[in-house]
This record gives structure tokens, C-alpha cells and sequence, in this order.
């Protein structure tokens, strides 16, 4: 059986890209377009369909790594924020876009709340299995 371990992660992200756009739960919000991701970012995302691979890593994040909060999801999608002639300095990702993917993604019945964060459900462990098999 294939699982999220076996599997490379650009395909597996790729294929829950596709699976994930055509779920009625996952939309992006009308600003999503104009939004930097990031403190460390200039420019937003050149790709139309960022929401959706954002949200497809996020999930996959979650399934790899456990139960996850806000503020742990945030340092993996920061970067280094160039402060011009001073010493680049780590900053954490967009929390509201963190936010905004997380509470989708339980809409969907894919993760829910828990103590420690939020936690794969059934639903998304098949989810993810099943893209799986499908970018193997």
C-alpha cells in the first residue's frame, strides 16, 4: 500500500491540487490574488492556483508531521526577509491564510481541532492515501 512516505512530494502535491479544486469546501477568499504570503515576500504568488497547492501542503504537513498549530505551520512557510544592509532575519508566513486553509480543510472533514493543533482525520488519511497510489 502506498502512502504519503513513498511517494515524491511534488507529485503528490500535485495530484491533491487537482483533487482539492474540485471540492465545493475549498475556495479562496477574493483577496487571494493580491495577498502577499509573507513578510518576507515582495510580490504575491505568480501561480493562479497557489490557494489550492498551499492548502494541498498544508494537508500533507499535517498527515507527515502530526498534529500541528498555527504558529508551527507559520515558521514552515516563512523564509528570510532581506532587511536591505543588515543581516537577513528568519520571519514566520501569513497566519491568515494558514488560518483561512485550516478552516477549510475541517470544513471539508479532512483535519479537526485538537488539544495539540489540528490532526488528520480518516477522511484525510484516505484522502492522502489515495492520491498517493494515483502519483505513484
Amino acid at each position: 500500500m502506498t502512502t504519503a512516505y513513498d511517494v515524491s512530494v511534488i507529485k503528490l502535491i500535485d495530484v491533491m491540487t487537482k483533487e482539492l479544486k474540485a471540492m465545493p469546501e475549498i475556495v479562496p477568499p477574493p483577496w487571494a490574488p493580491f495577498v502577499k504570503t509573507g513578510v518576507d515576500k515582495e510580490l504575491p504568488p505568480e501561480n493562479p492556483d497557489w490557494w489550492y497547492v498551499r492548502a494541498s501542503a498544508v494537508l500533507r504537513k499535517i498527515y507527515v508531521k502530526g498534529p500541528l498549530g498555527t504558529r508551527r505551520l507559520k515558521s514552515y512557510y516563512g523564509g528570510k526577509k532581506n532587511r536591505g544592509a543588515k543581516q537577513e532575519k528568519a520571519r514566520s508566513g501569513s497566519g491568515n491564510i494558514i488560518r483561512k486553509i485550516l478552516q477549510q480543510l475541517e470544513k471539508a472533514r479532512l483535519v479537526v481541532t485538537v488539544p495539540a493543533g489540528r490532526q488528520i482525520t480518516a477522511k484525510g488519511m484516505s484522502f492522502v492515501d489515495e492520491a498517493s497510489r494515483q502519483a505513484n
